[in-house]
């Protein structure tokens, strides 16, 4: 199944994020019982955020046949933290994942460095055509840069308010990403590859 309406991949990639959102927003002062269990606003945004990252995930495997492995190591630790989180009535697990999600990334990324396997190259060389040194310099910059989203959340989390850290995790990870993508538009220019002539 695939489709050419440019939204639908943003929609699912960022739709689970805005569905948490609203629901912390609506519920972030209110308990709700469920099961016999009192549950916070953030308690209940995580419980609608699993099935929603499931079902977004499995649409997108639906549409390309295939998902690279940071979705699927993502889809994992949203279930195993968020699923802790909902269990044990402790929001603490779920706001640890992204540090953990950054971390595996920024690990994932150094050891190809290591191994000297361009592996965002293979998931990224269609859409970002590089060469070699290119796609070197990038992996080594964006590998730094998760561990630093690593560092800020766990800053975010542990020392400021629950509802300061669901913006910064539904806006501020999202712009980081995005500043970051950006801010290296100059390392794309300068290694691009030639276009091929017919």
């Amino acid at each position: 199944m695939k489709t050419n309406k440019p939204w639908i991949k943003p929609a699912l990639e960022f739709g689970p994020l805005i569905i948490f959102f609203g629901v912390f927003m609506l519920y972030r002062e209110r308990d709700v019982v469920l099961w016999g269990e009192t549950y916070s606003g953030f308690i209940l945004a995580t419980l609608v955020f699993i099935p929603a990252q499931f079902i977004s995930t499995l649409i997108q495997w639906r549409m390309t046949g295939k998902l690279a492995p940071m979705q699927v190591a993502t889809l994992v630790l949203v279930v195993v933290f968020g699923g802790m989180s909902v269990w044990l009535n402790d929001p603490s697990f779920f706001k640890f994942k992204p540090t953990l999600i950054y971390l595996l990334f920024a690990i994932i990324l150094g050891t190809g460095l290591l191994l000297r396997r361009n592996w965002l190259g293979s998931v990224l060389s269609e859409a970002l055509p590089m060469d070699e040194e290119g796609w070197r310099k990038l992996t080594l910059r964006m590998a730094i840069f998760f561990v630093c989203l690593a560092v800020a959340n766990e800053i975010v989390w542990r020392n400021m308010s629950e509802t300061t850290w669901v913006y910064f995790k539904t806006f501020g990870l999202p712009f980081l990403l995005f500043a970051f993508l950006l801010g290296n538009a100059g390392l794309y220019r300068a290694h691009a590859l030639p276009e091929k002539k017919d």
